[in-house]
């Protein structure tokens, strides 16, 4: 059973940093799509950053240039690596990996519980 932990979400001044973490058990990464989703109350979680088995990443316009999503072999986890952080980034950020059959079941999506980054100026 695919199982996703976040961890890393603090509070920092905008301008700050912070690395978030997905633990991914049950599988081995490598062969599952995955991504940084992002939400707050009232609007639609948002895709933030993906990364593909191959190595490929994908970032929207407001993130593109200071966050970096990675794959840690060592820990088996998905990291996002947050810089120059703004007040529009304060959100609960959720990890996502897309069943394959090689990890997860096929088609389906499985999601963490989240981790809130609060950023304040």
């Amino acid at each position: 059973q695919v199982q996703l932990v976040e961890s890393g979400g603090d509070s920092v001044q905008a301008g700050g940093s912070l690395r978030l973490s997905c633990e991914v058990s049950g599988c081995t990464y490598s062969r599952a799509p995955m991504a940084w989703f992002r939400q707050v109350p009232g609007k639609e979680r948002e895709r933030v950053a993906r990364y593909e088995p191959g190595g490929s990443t994908r970032y929207i316009g407001s993130v593109e240039g200071r966050f970096t999503i990675s794959w840690d072999n060592n820990k088996n986890s998905l990291l996002l690596q947050m810089d120059a952080l703004k007040d529009a980034d304060s959100a609960t950020y959720y990890c996502q990996l897309r069943g394959t059959g090689y990890c997860g079941r096929h088609g389906e999506t499985y999601w963490g519980k989240g981790t809130l980054v609060t950023v304040s100026s």
